[in-house]
């Protein structure tokens, strides 16, 4: 595979070029190293596409999974606690779980414990592989990736998507680096709140 489009937010690539360069090389040297004709398996079932033999969503994340273990990127986990009181949850929203627990009991109120998970995660830096439906990348982008910066995880989140080029050749439903690059911009330079790369790769 190869990368055929970046787009900073809130300089996300900026902090890496200086800060972690080491690690921008490790996503680049990955993202080289897929073999895209190995992950042309899935016979479609479509009605636009039947018979057509598609890049496998599957397949793709078993090999950024395979090459980015290797590299020591690993899974992590933000957990955090959530009640129904909005005043509650603005006081103890930068708080340490435990502590967050606590303050909502304190309060009456029932504490619900709740997680956030990132697949990839390496000397503050995370990296989500998502050829998911719409849904996911979204989530990714405005709930994970900024649960993990707000409780100071990490500096900067990284977001893989195909470019439409390789959607294209993909199952219905799949996001797309134009469409969520799109709905990123379209929402203003400070939102989401957390500095990002999202990264367009094609075959």
């Amino acid at each position: 595979m190869k990368i055929a489009e970046t787009y900073s937010h809130l300089n996300g690539l900026e902090f890496l070029l200086v800060h972690k360069p080491s690690l921008w090389k490790e996503i680049q040297a990955v993202i080289a190293a897929v073999d895209a004709g190995r992950c042309r398996t899935k016979v479609s079932r479509e009605k636009t596409k039947k018979g057509k033999l598609l890049f496998s969503p599957v397949d793709m994340n078993s090999e950024f999974n395979r090459l980015l273990r290797k590299q020591s990127w690993n899974e992590s986990r933000v957990t955090y606690w959530v009640t129904k009181s909005e005043k509650l949850i603005r006081k103890t929203l930068t708080m340490p779980a435990e502590k967050q627990k606590r303050e909502i009991e304190a309060a009456g109120e029932t504490p619900i414990l709740s997680y956030n998970q990132t697949d990839f995660v390496k000397d503050r830096v995370a990296v989500e592989v998502q050829f998911g439906k719409y849904a996911f990348v979204a989530y990714d982008l405005f709930v994970k990736h900024l649960a993990f910066y707000v409780s100071d995880r990490i500096d900067v989140g990284i977001e893989i998507l195909p470019m439409k080029s390789l959607q294209s050749q993909m199952s219905s439903g799949v996001a797309y680096y134009e469409g969520e690059f799109y709905n990123v911009v379209r929402q203003g330079r400070g939102v989401p709140a957390v500095p990002l790369v999202i990264i367009g790769i094609e075959p």
